[in-house]
């Protein structure tokens, strides 16, 4: 869950605070206007690159190049906005269970936990750029160094924005033992360095697992929290170079297919912002609203075709929550068991493409995108018929005397309105089957196909909210972008120190055969998924664990989808998992109150995980053979 910069403490220097603050918004205008232009540079060049080669078949050769060039400086930029608004992912379960006091020493603490990562590493940040300004890439024919520029920009910046939270934190107090308890830490593993050396493997436990929990549990963004154990990793128990972090950060930031994260966030607010999605839900609560928790069967169904197009599960609660929620409430329906479902129904729809998730998965372990995007519509409705289950349960005695049955006209009416709209997830999925676009590219078919539908047929489209909504985008591409290249540098850091071998071994040798593997499987990444949320444990994991399926015998596809729903139950379930609180944040409703509803859901979606991983036919029997 995202977090958010406390307020200011009676008592605050104002001069400092007030200085502090304009400096911040003067350095948050300049950052998030580049941000805003570098992905509107990204949709051009790519859409460019789709219309050049599919309808003047005439390729651009420079395009990806470019594309993937101004990706690093929009992921890095977009770090710096989610550092400065507070927006770095990261698990607030502790921080928000304390008192003020002690909530503001923590905030803090992750803010200078943060600054010691960018301070530590930014000398081999700029070597690193150095370096690079020998290599020059093969299209447009320029030293590499614009781009690897980007991370030293970037830390550099964050770096900035970081002393101004500071300074606005108001409290010099908590800030003082923040930076002191900060220093003092990393001043003890130095000092500690010649006792750990000999220690061997025992250091995995030290770091990957000690210094991230306490990071993680403490409120430190989780990237910086698998940054610091990498770093602490490499410079107090090995000779590595520290250059070899960066140029890993920058191998997992780089991943050409991860172009489709920002393009696919945007693309959610847009169906959002154009009346798409309220379109879909209009027609989908006229079929089923006057039947028994008919209203939570269309908030089921609407997260399945919303997640279709947005691939971004925030977007999707957004866009859908505050639709249907007042009318639920008015039939009686709890907050708590609203945002229950809500939460289950995240869970549920991970595989269904383009999920961000799916498209992870591909650029980490090599598995096609077309076939992931296949293969997971059918996982899906399996879990969407185990919810389903539970809803008819619930609401079997639901009073609907009030409630009108709309006409057919009606119904008519409103399916004329919203077949655009539910159009459009299967325009996106042909586009990528028929190779007409890449999975990088098919967003821009997208966003160019919301931009006609709202301009010209939904009529609702407000120019104003593009600029926010380009910022909102970047920031949470920062967010998302940075975590997987720090976790590409801590699986580096694994699979150099052996473990990957070893956890072959072990993985490997589980009785049960394919089936006792996904048994393990499911376990482990319920627990990853609860901690870490599904792109850092896929990006950690899922080299590692890939190839082992396959030897097991589980199609790479089917495995894909168990892990991906395995992994979303532990992100919605409570009390670890942080959608769960995300979902509560956008239903704004107390999350105690959705604690006794939701296990009822999370085991129908423990249920649908069990068929979906024991008949492969889910996941595979749609495949081109």
């Amino acid at each position: 869950m995202a977090g958010h910069a406390p307020a200011l403490a009676p008592g605050a220097a104002p001069a400092l605070t007030g200085l502090a603050g304009r400096a911040d918004r003067a350095l948050g205008m300049l950052v998030e206007g580049a941000a805003a232009l570098l992905l509107l540079a990204e949709i051009g060049i790519l859409g460019a690159g789709v219309t050049a080669r599919y309808l003047f078949h005439s390729p651009l050769v420079w395009s990806d190049e470019l594309a993937s060039i101004l990706f690093l400086w929009l992921s890095m930029l977009g770090a710096v906005v989610a550092l400065r608004r507070g927006e770095h992912m990261r698990m607030t379960g502790l921080v928000t269970r304390v008192g003020p006091g002690a909530q503001l020493l923590l905030d803090t603490l992750a803010l200078t936990a943060s600054l010691a990562f960018l301070l530590l590493v930014m000398h081999s940040a700029v070597e690193y750029a150095q370096e690079e300004n020998f290599v020059v890439t093969p299209a447009l024919e320029i030293s590499n160094a614009w781009r690897a520029s980007a991370i030293p920009v970037g830390i550099g910046l964050m770096i900035v924005a970081s002393f101004f939270r500071l300074a606005r934190q108001g409290s010099v107090t908590a800030v003082a033992l923040a930076g002191s308890i900060t220093l003092a830490v990393v001043m003890g593993f130095w000092l500690l360095s010649p006792v750990l050396k000999p220690l061997g493997q025992l250091n995995l436990l030290i770091f990957f697992v000690g210094v991230v929990a306490v990071n993680v549990f403490a409120g430190v963004p989780i990237a910086f929290s698998f940054a610091l154990a990498t770093f602490g990793y490499l410079a107090c128990t090995t000779t590595t170079p520290l250059l070899v972090v960066v140029g890993r950060l920058d191998e997992g930031m780089s991943h050409l297919i991860l172009l489709a994260v920002p393009l696919f966030i945007f693309l959610g607010l847009l169906i959002e912002m154009t009346g798409m999605a309220r379109a879909m839900i209009a027609f989908l609560a006229s079929l089923l609203g006057h039947v028994r928790g008919g209203l939570s069967y269309v908030l089921i169904g609407a997260m399945y075709l919303v997640s279709g197009i947005s691939g971004s599960k925030i977007a999707d609660m957004a866009a859908i929550a505050p639709i249907l929620f007042p009318e639920m409430k008015k039939r009686g329906a709890k907050p708590g068991d609203l945002v229950a479902l809500l939460s289950a129904t995240g869970a549920q729809t991970e595989t269904i493409p383009p999920s961000i998730v799916l498209i992870t998965i591909g650029s980490v372990t090599g598995v096609s995108i077309a076939a992931l995007f296949t293969g997971g519509m059918v996982p899906a409705l399996v879990l969407g018929a185990c919810l389903c289950a539970v809803v008819w349960w619930r609401y079997r005695a639901e009073d609907l005397s009030q409630i009108r049955r709309a006409p057919l006209a009606e119904i008519a009416k409103l399916a004329a309105i919203a077949i655009p709209a539910i159009a459009l997830p299967f325009v996106i999925r042909a586009a990528v089957v028929e190779g007409v676009a890449t999975a990088t590219e098919v967003s821009t078919i997208g966003i160019a196909y919301s931009l006609v539908m709202g301009l010209l047929v939904y009529r609702q489209f407000d120019w104003r909210r593009i600029a926010p909504m380009l910022v909102e985008t970047a920031s949470l591409t920062g967010a998302i972008i940075f975590i997987v290249g720090c976790a590409t540098a801590m699986a580096w850091g694994l699979t150099q120190s052996g473990f990957s071998q070893e956890l072959a071994k072990m993985m490997a040798g589980m009785p049960g055969g394919a089936y006792g593997f996904l048994a393990v499987s499911i376990v482990a990444f319920i627990l990853l998924g609860s901690v870490l949320e599904g792109i850092p444990a896929i990006v950690l994991f899922g080299p590692l664990l890939f190839p082992i399926a396959r030897e097991a015998g589980v199609h790479e596809v089917h495995y894909a989808m168990v892990v991906i729903f395995a992994m979303g139950i532990g992100l919605f379930a409570p009390p670890f998992g942080v959608g769960y609180y995300g979902a509560c944040a956008i239903s704004k409703v107390n999350p105690d109150e959705g604690l006794r509803p939701i296990w009822g859901y999370m085991a129908a979606l423990l249920v649908g995980l069990i068929l979906v991983a024991a008949v492969p036919w889910f996941s595979t029997g749609f495949l081109a053979r």
